[in-house]
């Protein structure tokens, strides 16, 4: 399995790119990076994949909203390339709120855009061009769209948890990117939906990278009453709201990982036993930097068994 951490974007890049080296010497083998209104994260993933070598980089999660598949294309397959074939993008439906309230982009069909920008944005990266006229977006390459120094396709994830995203990405992507889906919710729905949404594609089994909140402590609970605050962001959305009930849990610390190397280990095996193929843990700077190199050490050893 493999093991990850996301980095926060509040920190400027030099700490980030330290703290990403210092996970990757500690075992830890991806690092992901949000994409707020602030930092660009593809241009983040490529300046840490190329300052760290040999750590994988990725992108959870750039809205469809308010991009364009050619641009989000030609931003991927250059950190592909800086990377030497470490970055690995993530895409995400976003909110409602967010995508009218900062783009000022009607928030309607969601999926069917996703679907779209799916269909074109594989061709793009698999190709290096596109032909797609569809009922929303518009992606053609009169220009080549490919990028020199990229030799295999840019991976393609979903941050999908709801039925219908489901069912598009396992049609369309490699994985998904589910946060905030415990356990129950990963074995019971999610995996079984994306999964078979890949079979009746005729595509590989899909990636299922779960994105944990997770800190190894000693002080858990100063920590959990800082994960309730940070995570209760989440709660304001219908779609964790249902992740998280699904996962049996009322709030969203419910599902986060905290406590002592063992209390911690063991949620990771049964994020595992759920089918998720790859952890990435979250929010691992809630305990304090000394409890951030300690989670970055368990799962250091956890990458390596």
């Amino acid at each position: 399995m493999t093991i990850g951490a996301a980095f926060s974007l509040q920190n400027p890049i030099d700490t980030v790119v330290r703290q990403a080296r210092e996970a990757h010497e500690a075992g830890v083998r991806s690092a992901w990076f949000g994409q707020t209104f602030a930092y660009d994260s593809p241009t983040l993933a490529a300046i840490v994949g190329r300052d760290v070598p040999g750590l994988q980089v990725g992108t959870a999660a750039i809205p469809v909203f308010g991009r364009h598949p050619l641009i989000v294309a030609g931003q991927a397959q250059t950190a592909q390339a800086a990377t030497g074939g470490r970055y690995h993008l993530g895409l995400a439906l976003g909110t409602r709120h967010l995508t009218e309230t900062g783009f000022g982009i009607p928030y309607e069909r969601p999926v069917a855009r996703l679907r779209e920008f799916l269909t074109a944005l594989r061709a793009l990266v698999e190709t290096g061009s596109a032909d797609f006229h569809g009922e929303l977006l518009t992606a053609t390459t009169p220009l080549p769209a490919t990028v020199p120094g990229v030799d295999a396709p840019v991976p393609v994830l979903v941050a999908a948890m709801g039925p219908q995203a489901l069912r598009v990405s396992g049609e369309l992507a490699d994985g998904i990117l589910p946060l905030l889906a415990g356990p129950r919710a990963l074995a019971e729905h999610i995996v079984p939906a994306v999964t078979a949404a890949a079979e009746a594609a005729g595509r590989p089994s899909p990636r299922i990278v779960a994105f944990v909140p997770g800190v190894v402590t000693d002080d858990v609970e100063r920590v959990r009453e800082r994960a309730t605050e940070a995570l209760s962001f989440y709660e304001r959305f219908p779609s964790y709201q249902r992740v998280i009930e699904l996962s049996g849990a009322t709030r969203a610390v419910g599902v986060a990982a905290i406590g002592d190397e063992e209390t911690v280990a063991a949620e990771v095996r049964r994020y595992r036993e759920a089918g998720a193929t790859e952890v990435v843990f979250t929010a691992t700077d809630l305990g304090g930097e000394a409890d951030q190199r300690r989670t970055w050490q368990l799962l250091g050893e956890l990458a390596k068994g």
